[in-house]
């Protein structure tokens, strides 16, 4: 039978009881039914998996004894990191999910000229908060045992100035200078792709774009949208330069 996996923001060691958080808590208890004496795995993002069994169960709180640790590598060598146009809704949490299902090591979401999301103060760190529990949850369910980050919402602009330094930078364009066919990726050197919100970039996005390093890379000769052109370029990107084999 295959563990169930928890992501639980926690230091772990084994060893060691703990009392869950609410969330993880309410999931084995209440959606997941489980009882003292089964077992789970928890993990909080520091590349180990920590197998342990609930020891008890309540209402409001479950009890897991930390039996063993291991240490997990499903990390892909290529690091890639997603900066994607903010999309309605279901749509970006699709991408968040499956980007991280892919192997993506971070994302950073952004706004720009043409977005038809705008997030107040307010509204920006709820979606941020929700946005980091869409990437946990998906690494529940993939194996994962370290944790994409996942920025707070900012503009193009401030996402540009905040990135460190090299990197292969890269925008999809039908048109553009790089051929995927004969693309070159230095392994350990971060990869950056910027994919557009639903209104696509506007020519001043571009030029942001173009005056930070991105270039335009030839993926194919269709216009794809927003919630599949990160997707479709990380499957492939992971496919000639990572982990899917």
């Amino acid at each position: 039978m295959r563990l169930t996996r928890v992501h639980v923001d926690a230091d772990l060691a084994a060893g060691r009881e703990i009392a869950l958080p609410e969330g993880p808590a309410t999931h084995l208890a209440r959606v997941l039914r489980h009882e003292v004496g089964d077992a789970c795995v928890l993990f909080n993002g520091d590349g180990r998996d920590y197998h342990g069994r609930i020891v008890a169960l309540g209402k409001r709180e479950v009890r897991v004894v930390l039996e063993s640790a291991q240490e997990v590598e499903r990390e892909s060598p290529l690091p890639l990191v997603l900066l994607q146009g903010i999309a309605r809704g279901e749509k970006m949490d699709l991408i968040l999910q499956k980007a991280t299902e892919l192997g993506a090591h971070a994302v950073h979401p952004l706004w720009s000229q043409r977005s038809e999301v705008k997030l107040d103060e307010a509204r920006a760190e709820k979606r941020h908060a929700h946005w980091r529990s869409v990437v946990a949850s998906a690494c529940e369910q993939s194996g994962r045992a370290r944790v994409p980050e996942v920025s707070a919402p900012r503009s193009l602009a401030a996402t540009l100035a905040a990135l460190p330094p090299g990197g292969l930078r890269l925008i999809l364009d039908p048109e553009g200078e790089l051929a995927f066919a004969t693309l070159s990726v230095e392994i350990e050197a971060p990869v950056l792709l910027a994919i557009g919100p639903e209104g696509g970039w506007s020519p001043l996005d571009r030029q942001q774009l173009r005056d930070a390093g991105f270039q335009g890379l030839r993926l194919g000769p269709r216009i794809l949208r927003t919630e599949t052109a990160g997707l479709a370029a990380i499957a492939a990107l992971q496919a000639k330069f990572g982990d899917l084999a």
